[in-house]
C-alpha cells in the first residue's frame, strides 16, 4: 500500500522560502497534488503535477510556488518562495484518494 509522508515544514519569516517534500513508499507516476489547510478554514487547492510534469497553481501562489518531481526518488517537491503569513497552514500530500499526515508551515509577519 501506497503511504505519503510530507516533510520540510517550519517557522519562517514572510519573504522567506520553504522546500516542502512528499515522499510516496510506491512509485509516483501519477497526478500529485499539494493541499493546504488553515485554522478555520476549508482544505484548499495549492498546485498538481501530472505524470508529464504539467502543473497547475492556484492563483493564489502562482509566481511564488513551484511544484516538481523526482520519479527515481519518488518524491513531490513544493518550493514556497515570498511566503506570506497568509500561506500558513497545515500542507498535505494528496495522491488520488491517498492523503500525507500533513506538515505544518507558519510564516511569521
Amino acid at each position: 500500500q501506497v503511504q505519503l509522508v510530507e516533510s520540510g515544514g517550519g517557522l519562517v519569516q514572510a519573504g522567506g522560502s520553504l522546500r516542502l517534500s512528499c515522499a510516496a513508499s510506491g512509485n509516483i507516476f501519477s497526478n500529485m497534488h499539494w493541499y493546504r489547510q488553515a485554522p478555520g478554514k476549508q482544505r484548499e487547492f495549492v498546485a498538481s503535477i501530472t505524470s508529464s510534469s504539467s502543473t497547475v497553481y492556484a492563483d493564489s501562489v502562482k509566481g511564488r510556488f513551484t511544484i516538481s518531481r523526482d520519479s527515481a526518488k519518488n518524491t513531490v517537491y513544493l518550493q514556497m518562495n515570498s511566503l506570506k503569513p497568509e500561506d500558513t497552514a497545515v500542507y498535505y500530500c494528496k495522491r488520488g484518494l491517498l492523503w500525507g499526515q500533513g506538515t505544518q508551515v507558519t510564516v511569521s509577519s
